[in-house]
């Protein structure tokens, strides 16, 4: 399976959004594809809309109990077959040509980490037309300040990145400090600037949903990675500036 993409969904009573994220990976116009769902111990149909897709290429991990989307996402990691791994959240959609225009991009340029642009969608994942453009590279101090990755975006080579460095670690914002952890060994990411992702935000955004956001990245500079109090302030300001021109 050299030329699998292996893509993980972490599913927890996420009924509403699932068949809408499924049907835009049947869609794909690459066809060397897996779909891992992997079903956070949800209470409602969750499960049963997964297994209503009988393509040999689905596949449903059930957890006993709710472990959180890290730890489901690590789950569909470490049963991943396919040689690439890609994340997709179970409200998230993608455009058809996504995993074809990025696995393109990675073997024009031979990295081992690219990512896209994303549209910001309504309820239904419908594009608004407000698109969040990437940078042509990232680095780790470049990441530090622009949380620009988003996670339904990413490709990952696991012959380049070990799947230790995918799996992501246990902590809140774990998809960041996963980015961080990545390219913390030197690994430069590639970002394409296609918006082939619609990132489905509910009409209603609490201010404290942001305010959270905002404390889980600062803890992240000064709990994990371990920032000094100045470097901290220094990344965080140029977080802050870059996220609320993104959300404008």
């Amino acid at each position: 399976m050299d030329q699998t993409i292996s893509i993980i969904v972490p599913v927890h009573n996420a009924q509403a959004y699932l068949n809408k994220t499924i049907k835009s990976v049947l869609e794909q116009t690459y066809p060397e594809w897996e779909l891992i769902l992997v079903d956070d111990a949800s209470t409602d149909d969750s499960a049963a809309v997964c297994m209503n897709y009988q393509d040999g290429r689905i596949r449903m991990i059930r957890n006993q109990g709710i472990r959180g989307a890290a730890s489901a996402r690590n789950t569909g990691t470490d049963a991943a077959r396919g040689r690439y791994i890609a994340f997709l959240d179970a409200d998230d959609v993608w455009k058809p040509e996504k995993l074809e225009r990025e696995l393109g991009k990675m073997k024009e340029t031979g990295s081992a980490f690219v990512f896209t642009s994303y549209e910001y969608g309504d309820e239904d994942a419908n594009g608004k037309g407000k698109i969040a453009h990437v940078p042509e590279t990232l680095t780790y101090r470049e990441a530090l300040k622009n949380t620009i990755v988003f996670t339904s975006t990413v490709l990952f080579d696991t012959k380049m990145i070990p799947k230790d460095l995918i799996r992501m670690p246990l902590v809140e914002s774990e998809d960041t400090a996963t980015w961080w952890q990545i390219l913390k060994t030197g690994i430069i990411a590639t970002g394409l600037d296609e918006a082939l992702v619609i990132y489905r935000r509910p009409a209603k955004s609490l201010s404290s949903n942001k305010f959270r956001a905002i404390q889980r990245i600062w803890k992240l500079y000064r709990k994990v990675e371990k920032l000094s109090l100045v470097k901290s302030c220094y990344y965080f300001t140029h977080y802050a500036v870059r996220t609320t021109l993104r959300r404008l």
